[in-house]
C-alpha cells in the first residue's frame, strides 16, 4: 500500500523503521520543523527525521501540516494510507477527510487520550497498557479503533523500558492494519482518561505530601527522557531511579543511613538508587552521599 508517514519523536521513529521495512514504505516523511534543544539552545532535528534520512525517505517540514503547501505535498504522493504516529500537532479538516488515516496510539483507548499515555499509565499504576491502531477524528484520540493489543506494565518498567516494547508492537500492528485492512469500529463511551502532556509541574516530586507508591511512580514514569526532581537542602536533585523503602523517616525529611539516601514521604519512605546534581551528571546516590557527607551527616 502507497502510504505518507507523520511522527516526530522517537517512538515515531522506531514505528518508521518498522513501516519502512514492508511493502509499506513511506515515499514520504512529514514531521515537525527543527527545534532548538539542549543548553546551548541549537536547533535540533525531530527523530523521525534524522530516521527518514537514514532510510532515505524524502522528508518534509512544514510549518503546518494543515496549510495549503502542506497538502498538496501530501496528496502529490497519490497515498493510499496516511499514517500517523506522535507527531504533535491535530491534523484538521480538509486535510482530516482528504484521507484514509492510520493513527497509532501507545494505549487501550479510550484509557489515555493526549500527549503522554505511557507516562500517564505508569504514574497511575496500571498494570496493563497497550497499542490501539485508530482513525483520527476531530476531537482528540476519539476516532474509531481497528487494532489493538495488551502489554503488561512490570514493576521495574520505567518509560524507557516500556516505551520500547509498546513501540516494537506499535510497527507491527500498524503493518498487521495496513495488511489486513481491518473494520474500524467506535470506541466505547465509558472508561475515557485523559493524557495531559507532562507539564514542568508534574516534575517536581513532594515526597512531604506524597506516599512513597506515588513518588516511585512517577520517577518511573519520567525516567529517562524527562526527568523528576525533588528539593533537597535548598538544593534541585534530579531523581533518576528509586524504590519504596521500610525505613521509617520523618516525611519530607533526608536520611543518610548505612550508605543510602532516604527521603520520607506522607507514607513511608523512598530510597533514592540514583541521583543527578544540578548542572552534573547522573551517578548512583552512594556516590552523591560520598560528597555530601557533611551535609547529610546529622540525617537520618
Amino acid at each position: 500500500m502507497r502510504t505518507v508517514y507523520l511522527g516526530t519523536t522517537d517512538f515515531a521513529g522506531a514505528v518508521l523503521e518498522r513501516l519502512a521495512a514492508t511493502v509499506h514504505r513511506p515515499t514520504l516523511v512529514i514531521t515537525r520543523p527543527d527545534r532548538p534543544a539542549g543548553r546551548g539552545r541549537r536547533l535540533r532535528s525531530p527523530p523521525v527525521a534524522d530516521a527518514a534520512r537514514a532510510l532515505d525517505i524524502p522528508v518534509e517540514q512544514p510549518q503546518s501540516v494543515n496549510a495549503e503547501e502542506a497538502r498538496e505535498r501530501i496528496a502529490a504522493e497519490r497515498p493510499e494510507a496516511v499514517c500517523i504516529c506522535a507527531f504533535g500537532a491535530l491534523i484538521k479538516d480538509p486535510l482530516l477527510t482528504d484521507h484514509s488515516w492510520f493513527n497509532v496510539h501507545p494505549s487501550l483507548l479510550p484509557r489515555w487520550r493526549g500527549a503522554a499515555p505511557v507516562e500517564r499509565a505508569i504514574d497511575a499504576g496500571d498494570e496493563v497498557t497497550g497499542v490501539s491502531i485508530m482513525r483520527p477524528v476531530a476531537e482528540m484520540d476519539a476516532g474509531p479503533v481497528c487494532l489493538a493489543r495488551e502489554v503488561p506494565i512490570g514493576p521495574y518498567d520505567d518509560y524507557g523500558s516500556l516505551a520500547g516494547r509498546l513501540s516494537e508492537l506499535a510497527g507491527d500492528l500498524l503493518v498487521q492494519a495496513l495488511d489486513e485492512e481491518r473494520p474500524f469500529r467506535e470506541q466505547p463511551s465509558e472508561g475515557v482518561t485523559l493524557a495531559d502532556k507532562i507539564g514542568p509541574e508534574d516534575r517536581r516530586l513532594d515526597p512531604e505530601r506524597w506516599p512513597a507508591v506515588a513518588v516511585w511512580r512517577r520517577v518511573r514514569a519520567l525516567n529517562p527522557h524527562v526527568g523528576a526532581y525533588l528539593e533537597l537542602s535548598g538544593e534541585r536533585l534530579g531523581v533518576r531511579r528509586a524504590a519504596v523503602a521500610l525505613d521509617d523517616v520523618p516525611p519530607g525529611a533526608p536520611a543518610a543511613r548505612d550508605g543510602r539516601l532516604l527521603i520520607g514521604c506522607s507514607e513511608g519512605a523512598i530510597e533514592l538508587l540514583e541521583v543527578q546534581p544540578a548542572g552534573g551528571r547522573p551517578m548512583p546516590a552512594g556516590d552523591y552521599l560520598r560528597g555530601r557527607g557533611k551535609a547529610l551527616a546529622g540525617s537520618g
